[in-house]
């Protein structure tokens, strides 16, 4: 009930930012256009959003012949959990990480990358996907889905925002326009995506504690995890993954993207050592 609610209010929330960038962009016309976009986005989010994510990263679902190690290992967790199987994708990809989706357990897939599969010692590799089924049995993969959907475009609205502003396109005077609807169109292209992170940031901060608790129950072993948080998180670094976006970012199990600075400061993960800690002091418990 509590994940219906929250699904509820973020779809309200993300509805209302994408009407209003409408308005900054056309004005009444703009904003009945972006309101028919959410209309459509939220639909689609719930049927597809998992589908689009998967095929951002060229993930590609593998059975159980194609790599019985890696197939078998999710099906005794899911077992353990008390999940249906989910889908198993292996992204081509170097940069070590992994994350899950999809908009219920019954229709769940979760991914890999093979960089992960190479690095990590089978215990850490089951704890990482012991974490992504926490996803799963916690239902909050579909949270996570829809708001990656509509801060992706969000972001590509603001990028037309200021597109827009800076080439003087925008309302004319007499619907507001001018000087004040430059200035607004400009305002709302920096404010508008920086709040959909804001939104990303309360949505997968809180859900990466709980889904590292249960996974760790999941799998019986916090300090793999631990010990594979540590490894990822400084993989991560080394190798980084090219095509994440920060609309995506939030979905991963360690944050894909690397830069430093404000990218850190308003990093949609909770600190990893914060995280390594609660799961060795759930080892010692």
């Amino acid at each position: 009930m509590l994940n219906q609610f929250k699904t509820t209010l973020l779809l309200s929330l993300l509805t209302v930012l994408l009407v209003a960038m409408g308005g900054a962009i056309g004005g009444s016309g703009g904003m009945l256009i972006a309101f028919v976009m959410a209309a459509v986005m939220n639909f689609g989010s719930y049927w597809f959003s998992d589908k689009i994510v998967l095929r951002m990263y060229g993930a590609q679902e593998i059975t159980r012949s194609e790599n019985p190690a890696f197939y078998g290992m999710v099906e005794r967790l899911a077992q353990r959990a008390g999940l249906p199987m989910p889908k198993v994708y292996i992204i081509p990809d170097q940069s070590p990480n992994a994350f899950a989706t999809g908009r219920n357990p019954s229709h769940a897939a979760v991914a890999a990358t093979e960089g992960i599969l190479r690095i990590l010692s089978p215990e850490e590799l089951e704890g990482v996907m012991a974490h992504e089924l926490g996803h799963v049995k916690n239902r909050d993969i579909l949270i996570s889905t829809i708001a990656a959907t509509f801060a992706g475009a969000i972001s590509m609205i603001g990028s037309m925002l200021q597109w827009g502003a800076m080439l003087g396109a925008g309302r004319d005077d007499e619907e507001g326009g001018g000087l004040g609807g430059l200035v607004g169109s400009l305002a709302m292209a920096i404010l508008a995506p920086f709040m959909a992170m804001l939104i990303q940031m309360a949505v997968s901060r809180s859900r990466e504690y709980l889904a590292d608790a249960t996974g760790a129950e999941i799998c019986g072993k916090p300090r793999a995890l631990a010990s594979a948080l540590g490894r990822l998180q400084n993989a991560s670094h080394q190798i980084p993954m090219h095509d994440a976006t920060p609309a995506t970012a939030h979905m991963f199990i360690v944050n894909p993207l690397t830069g430093g600075g404000m990218m850190s400061l308003f990093s949609t993960h909770p600190p990893m050592e914060e995280r390594i800690a609660r799961l060795q002091a759930m080892a010692q418990r």
